[in-house]
């Protein structure tokens, strides 16, 4: 066992070297495995590589990001916070905006860098009239290229027009800073007025060495539109619906943690059994808000630590 562990370390420096020289002589990634193929390297030259980009490409940080996934029953509210900064994704329904501009100030936040309104739903922007309404400052306004003819909609766009406010409709690689952390948007809404689940804004953070993505209500129709990387942490696309979270796209996300937000005993059956079974088989630790209430999820931006208060 002690030669073995010896010979790792021998190979893993020898790899280190070879990536190191070749990018201060310019070498590119073909002559890099081809090099390492002539010494009998080249199975392990590539992900080793890959692991050191990676790395080069993270953003240092300083500090704890915080992400609550608030409890407001069968919808979506999502408060992130980072050193001064903090967004804002969905405000639940008509009822819950009180409640969600209540618990933004508790956390000490008096201004929002964002408030994204992931689509035009009420049960993710019944809220947002309330949150816009308030004290609270507000910089930008994110929401898709799509409307509607209901009273819930129509507060919304006259709470931005009262403050003063702009929205901006995102497009598939927009990318925004929130302290340490760097967002991008991953898919362009699909503008559907018959399925608006479609229209949702998907948003993945990444914070150091630790990923979230936020999927909305977006559904599979959404998620085959691109390759998904890995991501640590997955808020579930539409409330644990069948409609979301194929196969496929978890194949590819590989999520360590997922949390599905869905209201206690609702009428729609979420989330589905088979949902969660598909999350569990690609090795995700799932949370529920229906079960575990208001979920805080914080990152070092190495380890991730997952508090609930049931």
């Amino acid at each position: 066992m002690k030669k073995s562990k010896r010979k790792t370390k021998i190979v893993g420096s020898l790899i280190a070297v070879i990536v190191v020289l070749a990018g201060l002589l310019g070498i590119n990634n073909e002559e890099i495995s081809k090099l390492a193929n002539e010494i009998g390297l080249g199975n392990l030259i590539n992900s080793e590589s890959t692991e050191v980009a990676n790395q080069n490409n993270i953003t240092p940080v300083n500090g704890e990001l915080q992400v609550y996934y608030i409890d407001v029953g069968q919808a979506d509210s999502i408060l992130i916070i980072n050193k001064e900064d903090a967004m804002l994704i969905d405000a639940g329904n008509n009822e819950d905006g009180e409640d969600v501009v209540n618990f933004i100030k508790d956390k000490g936040i008096t201004k929002l860098d964002y408030v994204v309104g992931t689509h035009p739903h009420e049960d993710h922007i019944g809220g947002l009239d309330d949150v816009i309404n308030s004290d609270i400052e507000i910089e930008n306004v994110l929401m898709p290229k799509i409307e509607t003819t209901t009273k819930t909609f129509g507060d919304v766009v006259d709470a931005i027009s009262n403050k003063g406010l702009t929205v901006k409709a995102p497009s598939k690689g927009d990318t925004f800073t929130l302290g340490d952390s760097n967002l991008e948007v991953m898919t362009d809404s699909i503008l559907d007025e018959d399925n608006l689940n479609l229209s949702s804004i998907t948003l993945r953070l990444q914070y150091g060495n630790n990923s979230f993505l936020f999927m909305g209500d977006s559904e599979e129709e959404n998620e085959k539109t691109i390759t998904w990387p890995k991501t640590d942490v997955l808020k579930v696309g539409h409330h644990g619906s069948s409609t979301s979270s194929s196969e496929e796209f978890l194949n590819e996300v590989k999520p360590s943690i997922s949390i599905i937000m869905a209201g206690k005993g609702n009428s729609y059956g979420l989330p589905k059994e088979e949902i969660v079974e598909r999350l569990e088989n690609v090795g995700s630790k799932v949370y529920r808000t229906d079960e575990n209430g208001t979920i805080e999820v914080t990152s070092d931006g190495n380890n991730i630590n997952v508090i609930t208060k049931k």
